[in-house]
């Protein structure tokens, strides 16, 4: 990615930042990790609610400082901040969510790493409405949409996968139109149990996936919708 090779380069102080957005199950989270991975920078730490489950407002803000902190250690460093609405304690009734690891990231957001590190920083959320509402969109330098895949995309990645045979790729690509990635892999692992095989030989390439049982269990999850 283009902002990796920036990083890189840049000889500017401030760090390099980049909003991820898309309805939930759209990749964003696997796309900052693989971004993180391909670029072969000493020190990645993804920031989640998972991580920091059960710990106080200020513990949570001390955890965050740490992870930039350490990152100002590395003379190349990518921190990714992993659906920023559930870090920010985001409900939608009120609405309500926490100032203080707002401020928190708001500052580190700004703050130039010191001389001899350079930082990528990037967040992933599903509610980019609310982040352009707390001042928090704005603090991103640039932003990329990662929308749910129509039938051309899940053409793509099905010819790109390989799990089904060159026939049925057609028919399964025109059944997928607004589905998140996330749901496809789902779809993809249910429909091999179903045939009676493992996800490994699928991903393998070892067999192919009955495209009547892909169909069936893509009816019984749309119908859960």
């Amino acid at each position: 990615m283009f902002l990796v090779e920036q990083v890189k380069v840049s000889e500017r102080s401030p760090p390099v930042t980049c909003l991820l957005h898309g309805p939930s199950g759209s990749g964003k989270t696997a796309l900052a990790a693989t971004i993180g991975i391909d670029s072969d920078f000493p020190y990645i730490k993804i920031v989640s609610a998972e991580a920091m489950n059960g710990l106080q407002e200020s513990k949570k803000c001390a955890h965050i400082t740490k992870v930039f902190e350490d990152a100002y250690k590395s003379p190349q460093s990518i921190v990714i901040l992993d659906d920023i609405e559930r870090l920010l304690e985001y409900t939608e009734i009120g609405p309500r969510f926490s100032n203080e690891i707002l401020q928190t990231l708001l500052n580190f957001l700004k703050q130039s790493p010191p001389e001899g590190s350079k930082l990528l920083v990037i967040g992933t959320t599903s509610e980019v409405t609310f982040l352009k509402a707390v001042g928090l969109r704005k603090a991103f330098s640039v932003t990329y949409s990662s929308p749910l895949l129509r039938t051309e995309d899940a053409n793509k990645v099905l010819k790109q996968l390989n799990v089904f045979s060159e026939d049925d790729i057609e028919e399964a690509s025109k059944a997928l139109n607004d589905i998140p990635i996330k749901q496809l892999y789902f779809l993809i692992e249910m429909a091999a149990r179903r045939d009676g095989r493992s996800k490994e030989t699928i991903y393998t390439r070892k067999e192919k996936l009955s495209i009547t049982h892909f169909l069936d269990c893509l009816e019984e999850v749309t119908e859960d919708i």
